[in-house]
C-alpha cells in the first residue's frame, strides 16, 4: 500500500515537473519566435501594420498550435479542440479582465473594429462545423484555406491602405529595431526548434495529472492547457496596457482568437478527424460565442468613449471563474 502511494507521488511530481517545465520553455520559445520572427520582417522592409497583424499575432497563438498538433498526433483531438475553445475563452474573459482591472483600455482603431467581426463570423463557422459533434477533414481544409485567405487580405490591406491607425504606431513601437539579421533568424530557428519539443512535455505532464484525478481529455484542453498557453496573450496585454498601448492590447486578443479558430482548429480536423466530446459543440461552443459578443459589445459600442472599464473586467473575470468551476464540477 505504501508502495502505492509513493509510486503514485512520484508519478505526480514527475508529471508537475513536465507540465512546469513545459510551460516555461512553451512561453519563452514563443516570445524568442516572436522576437526573431519580428526583427527579420523589419529587416525585409515590411510594414509594421503587417508585421503586427500577422507575424505577431501568430506568434501568440504558437503555443495552441504545437499543443493542438501534439495532442492531436497523440490522439487525443478532444483535447486540441478544448485548448481552442478554452484559450478563446480565457483570452477574454480571464485576460482581458484582469488587464482591464489595470485600467480602462481606450478604444480607438479602426482596424480592430474590422476585424471583430471577422472573428465573430470565425466563431460562427466553428460553431457550424462542431455541432453535429464531428470534425472532419474537409472542414480543416476550409479553416485552413480561410486562414491563409485571411492572411491575404490582412497583407493587401497593410500594403495598400495609407490611412493612418493607431495600432500602426503602437506596432511599430513593439518590433525589435536594429537586430542583426543573423541573430534574428537564431531566434526563429531556437523558437521553431523548442516551441514543439515544451508542447510534448507540457502535453504529457497536463494530461497525466488530469487523469489522476479522472479529467477528460475535453477538461484538460479547456482548463490547465487553455489557461497556460494563454499566458503570451496576458504577458502581451498587461505590457500594453502599462505602456498606455491600448489598441494593442486588445488586438492581440482578437488576432488571437480569429487565428485560434482558423489555424489551430483546423490542425486536429488535419491530423485526427472524427467524433468529438458533445460538450464542445454545446456548452463550451456557446462560452466563447458569449465571451465572443460581449466584447464585440463592449469595442464596437455607439458611445462617444469606446472603452473597457474596470467594472467590465471584473464581470469578464467572474464568468471565467464561473466557467472554470463548472468545468470541475461536472467531473
Amino acid at each position: 500500500m505504501h508502495a502505492r502511494i509513493r509510486s503514485f507521488v512520484y508519478c505526480m511530481l514527475f508529471n508537475i515537473f513536465l507540465l512546469l517545465a513545459g510551460l516555461s520553455v512553451l512561453v519563452w520559445s514563443a516570445d524568442k519566435f516572436v522576437y526573431g520572427a519580428g526583427a527579420f520582417a523589419r529587416n525585409l522592409g515590411l510594414p509594421p501594420m503587417l508585421i503586427g497583424l500577422t507575424i505577431v499575432a501568430m506568434g501568440s497563438s504558437a503555443p495552441e498550435m504545437f499543443v493542438a498538433a501534439s495532442a492531436s498526433m497523440a490522439g487525443m483531438p478532444d483535447t486540441a479542440v478544448g485548448n481552442v475553445l478554452g484559450s478563446n475563452v480565457a483570452n477574454v474573459s480571464l485576460i482581458l479582465g484582469l488587464t482591464a482591472l489595470l485600467g480602462a483600455i481606450a478604444v480607438s482603431s479602426k482596424t480592430l473594429k474590422r476585424e471583430i467581426p471577422m472573428m465573430l463570423g470565425a466563431t460562427v463557422l466553428a460553431g457550424y462545423f462542431l455541432h453535429d459533434e464531428y470534425l472532419s477533414r474537409s472542414e480543416g481544409v476550409i479553416l485552413l484555406a480561410l486562414f491563409f485567405g485571411l492572411m491575404g487580405y490582412l497583407i493587401w490591406h497593410a500594403l495598400t491602405n495609407k490611412t493612418k491607425d493607431p495600432l500602426a504606431d503602437e506596432a511599430d513601437a513593439e518590433i525589435p529595431k536594429d537586430v542583426p539579421t543573423a541573430k534574428a533568424v537564431l531566434w526563429l530557428i531556437i523558437g521553431l526548434v523548442l516551441l514543439p519539443l515544451s508542447a510534448d512535455w507540457m502535453v504529457d505532464g497536463a494530461v497525466g495529472i488530469a487523469k489522476s484525478f479522472g479529467l477528460s481529455d475535453l477538461v484538460i484542453g479547456l482548463t490547465i492547457i487553455a489557461v497556460g498557453t494563454s499566458l503570451p496573450e496576458l504577458a502581451a496585454c498587461v505590457a500594453g496596457v502599462l505602456k498606455k498601448e491600448d489598441d494593442l492590447a486588445i488586438g492581440n486578443i482578437v488576432g488571437s482568437n480569429l487565428f485560434n479558430i482558423l489555424a489551430v482548429l483546423a490542425i486536429p480536423g488535419l491530423i485526427a478527424p472524427g467524433v468529438i466530446d458533445a460538450a464542445a459543440a454545446g456548452r463550451d461552443f456557446y462560452m466563447v460565442l458569449g465571451t465572443s459578443c460581449a466584447l464585440a459589445l463592449l469595442v464596437l459600442s455607439t458611445g462617444k468613449q469606446r472603452e473597457l472599464k474596470r467594472w467590465h473586467g471584473a464581470l469578464l473575470l467572474i464568468s471565467f471563474i464561473g466557467y472554470q468551476y463548472s468545468l470541475f464540477q461536472s467531473h
